[in-house]
């Protein structure tokens, strides 16, 4: 039985550049094994921010602020990404030789939960990996 840190509430803001989904996947996978997540949810939870991370800076404003918050509790993760965008992301499915498309099907795939919040101005993706 792994002892778990109590509860974490943790945010980080960055700027929709091309090195941000990097900052925001090393960030995301130290809280995760600070709070005791580690091996294949801590590493689904490294790959599903920078999966949505990128999405922010690829359809969102350029430069603008991305605000990743992450919350553990008893054992699962819960990463948000918030843009100011105006999109509504959407699940696609996509041809195999298609050269994107794919961020939100790996979410899909691999989180335990996830959805996203669209309200003017404001765009909310989060996802859930349950480390039990």
């Amino acid at each position: 039985m792994r002892l778990r840190a109590p509860e974490v509430h943790d945010e980080l803001v960055l700027t929709a550049t091309p090195s941000a989904p990097r900052t925001a996947r090393h960030w995301v996978m130290q809280i995760a094994a600070a709070a005791g997540i580690g091996g294949a949810a801590n590493q689904v939870a490294e790959l599903l921010t920078g999966e949505v991370v990128a999405n922010t800076v690829v359809h969102g404003p350029h430069d603008s602020d991305v605000v990743v918050r992450v919350t553990v509790t008893a054992g699962v993760l819960h990463v948000e990404v918030t843009d100011h965008g105006g999109g509504t992301p959407h699940l696609r499915r996509t041809e195999p030789t298609a050269p994107n498309g794919r961020g939100l099907a790996i979410v899909d795939a691999l989180s335990s939960a996830w959805g996203t919040t669209h309200e003017p101005g404001r765009t909310v993706v989060w996802f859930e990996v349950d480390d039990s």
